[in-house]
């Protein structure tokens, strides 16, 4: 398979995909999925549009966040058109459009768009980290005395396996620590801004692939360490995301098993 034509077929896209997601900017949800959670008119058609294009240019079909489809780990095109849609809908630019190609099971291609702020990150497997259209240096495991990591959640839903307790109790003793955690609202963009050394790490508690997939890829592409939530190695079936620099990475799961000893 020639990735690099599929990361040029998956550009184009988001060529269209940025337009329409900034002429729809602010945008009321349209529909809500669980409570505290909803879809802007935006999210749809971002993601038709994606979808239609990708699987015409490529023959590859898409899975996305809002229309679902047959997941084939295979090959697959996996879709979050608006990653961070409360941001959206509140003009907040800490969102995103996802793009990925899975092949034989891990994300071989990737675009994260964050239309507003001009940037748009790409990899294709065995290449750097492209940020508009510049290669970028690996990240490294630097050693300053305070950086920062992106915290994608508080609230935790019922059925996930880390409480909003959990959760909280995490951020403060990451706060209390070398690291300091940052909420944007967005695990794509939190994905992203660690690929660019601009994080030391991020974590994710989401158990989707549309969330995930492309930020894994891009860590993974600008030398970073990557594994679930549970340390264990990423598939796109996993829970979570740890992804960020070797040191960076053990503090946060050297604090996960901290809180585990101290609640068994």
């Amino acid at each position: 398979m020639d990735l690099t034509r599929h990361l040029a077929v998956a550009e184009t896209v988001a060529d269209e995909a940025e337009a329409m997601f900034v002429a729809g900017l602010g945008a009321d949800p349209s529909e809500f999925k669980l409570p505290g959670d909803f879809v802007t008119h935006a999210d749809l058609e971002i993601e038709a549009t994606v979808r239609e294009m990708l699987e015409e240019a490529s023959g590859i079909h898409v899975y996305g966040e809002e229309a679902g489809g047959d997941y084939d780990p295979q090959a697959m095109w996996i879709v979050d058109p608006i990653d961070g849609t409360s941001n959206y809908a509140a003009g907040n630019p800490m969102c995103a459009i996802l793009i990925s190609l899975i092949v034989d099971g891990q994300p071989r291609v990737a675009v994260t768009s964050i239309p507003l702020l001009g940037r748009r990150l790409t990899m294709v497997d065995g290449g750097p980290v492209y940020v508009n259209g510049r290669p970028i240096e690996p990240i490294a495991d630097r050693c300053e005395l305070v950086s920062q990591v992106g915290f994608s959640s508080v609230s935790s839903p019922k059925t996930s396996g880390h409480s909003s307790g959990y959760r909280q109790e995490m951020l403060s003793r990451l706060a209390s620590g070398p690291l300091r955690p940052r909420i944007t609202g967005s695990v794509g963009v939190d994905l992203a801004l660690t690929a660019q050394g601009i994080f030391d790490a991020s974590v994710s508690f989401s158990p989707y692939v549309w969330d995930n997939a492309a930020g894994v890829a891009l860590v993974r592409a600008a030398g970073g360490v990557v594994t679930d939530i549970n340390g264990d190695a990423w598939h796109p079936q996993a829970t979570g995301v740890v992804a960020g620099t070797p040191s960076a990475h053990a503090e946060i799961m050297g604090t996960m098993a901290e809180i585990d000893r101290s609640s068994s």
